[in-house]
């Protein structure tokens, strides 16, 4: 998806050790943030729409399903960025989910934020695309 005007998809999600700092940088990014289609896996998706007030459509858990449905919508064409702060000190029994993740979004050329100063980086540039 190269389009990433107005109402564009985008997908944050987050380890358990980084929901905090994904929760926290999306509540200081809450305005830009706003102007997209925001789908986020289980809990991320939750703490997002509860802790900072964004609409979120919820996938399932990651390892039950919802980095398969992420994916998928890499692979289709309908995912402008992927936001996945990971937690590069804990092993992730879904860990080849993961590597999935991030060799579909190099694939498709989707970009790709895995901490705060990658995600600053790629909002400023898809927000850009937006205005």
């Amino acid at each position: 998806m190269t389009d990433t005007g107005q109402g564009a998809r985008i997908a944050l999600v987050a380890h358990d050790a980084q929901k905090e700092a994904i929760v926290d940088w999306a509540r200081q990014n809450r305005a830009r943030l706003e102007r997209f289609e925001i789908c986020a896996t289980g809990t991320t998706g939750g703490r997002l729409s509860d802790e900072a007030g964004l609409e979120v459509h919820r996938l399932l858990s990651g390892p039950l399903g919802g980095d398969a449905q992420l994916g998928a919508m890499i692979a289709e064409g309908r995912l402008a960025a992927l936001f996945f702060f990971i937690d590069p000190l804990a092993a992730m029994p879904h860990d080849v989910d993961v590597k999935s993740l991030q060799r579909l979004a190099t694939l498709y050329d989707i970009p790709l934020a895995l901490n705060r100063a990658t995600a600053d980086a790629v909002l400023a540039h898809i927000v850009g695309g937006a205005d």
